[in-house]
């Protein structure tokens, strides 16, 4: 294809250029904490929505898609707490794991990773419990962050899913 071919690619075409590696992206940032995954991968439906003039998403389609994208985020500080109370964890360390998640925006990335964990542990070392049972309370709290992660990409090739068949 010569340099001048590429620039009269259709609309269509343009928008899956653009979409698909901004989808791909997204679909990485959903395990790696530095991209903000699930809203990449709205933005690039969005992308294609609007440079391609024959698709035609709904509003519908939009609601429960930014919807499932909120739900990834509230999963990001639930599920890591629920893990640490799987683990026997007291209340103090499920507040900790929760605060914990919040390091995320203050040290970045890392902080989703190694906030449930330390939170869990931190709070269950204020709680007056033992070091055995604040490490189990942190274990609890990256099962919880393993099964996030997992809820998240689950959540992400639902999204993925409807807008395949919705285009």
């Amino acid at each position: 294809m010569t340099e001048d071919a590429f620039l009269f690619l259709s609309p269509q075409a343009w928008a899956w250029l653009i979409a698909v590696p901004t989808i791909i992206l997204g679909a990485v940032g959903t395990v790696v904490p530095a991209l903000p995954g699930p809203i990449l991968v709205l933005i690039g439906m969005a992308l294609f929505d609007w440079i391609d003039p024959s698709s035609s998403l709904s509003w519908k389609f939009y609601l429960v898609q930014g919807t499932l994208v909120a739900v990834t985020y509230v999963v990001d500080f639930w599920v890591p707490a629920a893990g640490v109370k799987r683990f026997d964890g007291s209340d103090w360390a499920v507040k900790g794991a929760v605060a914990g998640s919040l390091l995320v925006f203050i040290i970045g990335p890392v902080g989703l990773i190694v906030g449930p964990i330390a939170g869990a542990v931190a709070g269950e070392l204020l709680a007056g419990k033992e070091a055995r049972q604040a490490f189990r309370s942190g274990i609890g709290g990256l099962w919880g962050l393993l099964g996030s992660t997992a809820i998240k990409l689950l959540l992400v090739l639902v999204m993925v899913v409807w807008f395949a068949i919705a285009v």
